[in-house]
């Protein structure tokens, strides 16, 4: 059973997700639980970005420390370091639609947001994900494109200087067989030399949807194929975001469906080196789920995937892909969407899950939820909603990203 799709109830949906690009980062994590949030503002005030509390053994758990306002209106949406970890970036769906963020410690080492500087991204607009590679680009997905019906482009820019070296179009009008078109989630192999980006939805919800995903060759921009992610041509699944496995982990390509609410997987090809076609690995609705969103992986070979509605984190071994082996169910609210992993003073091992997805009815929690990973038992709830009038969007590490691998 599909779920369906009511877009008069908001203006604007382009979802999910920041990335962590690097592969090597220690599974150890250790005690660190002052987190950035980006937020919209509920009560017509500016949207910005807030350093807050997660460790609800600390006594200043939920408590918001420093705060920037970026503006009325320009729904900041997902927080990303770069490839050292050393600058931090969110994009936006208003505004200037790019921002590096300055950020300082105080004496106390806490982390203080100090400025924004926005990027120019030329004719793209309503900025999506981030990619930064080795080789001093980063690639950023663009679902509004140059704002035509079934427009969307790719930004690929210097790391250096944040300029912006070109944009990657392929309108379906032109080939209706490998095109780009709402692109929002991103993922990028190096080794290999590919990159897959999503079709998602159009931003204003009633022009267009996708279902596909579109592989390219990450030096020459070229596009080697696209690839039908739904269970027909007429099925708008919307996939949201794509991870391309790499390292040490099989080598598989993994999508999510927004409105399908599912998992789909397509192994690579060595012979073509492309993916082969994509099927279906995990069907949401024969759990009761939908919306399925993130996608982390920690480094025991466990993938974590948010669905949005009811609220779940489902915990996979992916050892043995093509089988996906669900291992557990964390149990968040309503909009559960981007994750960050740490240990609490005690040395829990937990998964916060920022609950909300751009203010959609019924997904739009605005909690923050703390979960130990090992019981499954909540350890704490922040209500963003009610204690500071803002919504979370998307949720990151002070001292850099805090997962293993996402997308």
């Amino acid at each position: 059973m599909k779920l369906k799709f009511n877009p008069s109830c908001f203006i604007i949906i382009l979802m999910t997700f920041s990335n962590c690009q690097n592969d090597n980062h220690n599974s150890d994590l250790p005690h660190d639980s002052s987190f950035y949030i980006d937020y919209r503002s509920l009560k017509g005030l500016p949207d910005g970005i807030a350093v807050i509390e997660l460790d609800p053994e600390a006594p200043n758990f939920g408590n918001i420390s420093s705060k920037l306002e970026l503006g009325v209106g320009v729904l900041p949406h997902h927080l990303y370091y770069n490839q050292s970890a050393k600058k931090l970036f969110t994009t936006a769906l208003g505004g200037s639609y790019l921002y590096q963020i300055k950020t300082e410690k105080d004496k106390n080492g806490q982390p203080i947001l100090v400025n924004a500087t926005p990027i120019d991204t030329g004719e793209n607009t309503v900025g999506e994900n981030l990619f930064f590679t080795n080789d001093g680009r980063y690639f950023m997905t663009f679902m509004g494109g140059a704002g035509g019906p079934k427009d969307g482009s790719i930004g690929v820019f210097n790391a250096n200087n944040n300029q912006l070296i070109k944009t990657i179009k392929a309108p379906i009008q032109a080939n209706p067989n490998q095109f780009i078109m709402y692109p929002h989630g991103i993922s990028v192999n190096e080794e290999k030399g590919i990159m897959m980006v999503t079709s998602t939805i159009h931003p204003d919800l009633t022009t267009g949807m996708g279902n596909t995903c579109t592989l390219l060759d990450m030096n020459t921009y070229e596009l080697k194929e696209t690839y039908l992610v739904a269970d027909s041509q007429t099925d708008l699944s919307s996939p949201v975001e794509v991870l391309l496995l790499r390292g040490k982990f099989p080598q598989y390509a993994l999508a999510t469906t927004m409105l399908g609410g599912d998992i789909w997987i397509a192994p690579y090809n060595a012979t073509t080196k492309k993916y082969d076609a994509f099927s279906k690995i995990f069907d949401g609705s024969t759990q009761g789920l939908g919306w399925a969103l993130e996608m982390y992986i920690d480094d025991n070979n466990r993938l974590y995937v948010s669905f949005a509605d009811p609220g779940k984190v489902l915990v996979f071994d992916i050892s043995n892909l093509p089988q996906l082996k669900l291992l557990k169910t964390l149990t968040a609210d309503k909009g559960a969407h981007h994750m960050v992993f740490f240990k609490t003073k005690k040395g829990k091992e937990v998964v916060a899950v920022q609950n909300n997805l751009l203010d959609i009815p019924n997904l739009n929690s605005g909690t923050i939820s703390v979960i130990e990973i090992k019981t499954g038992q909540t350890l704490g709830t922040i209500d963003l909603r009610t204690k500071y009038g803002i919504l979370p969007e998307s949720i990151e590490g002070t001292n850099g990203p805090s997962s293993y691998m996402h997308h």
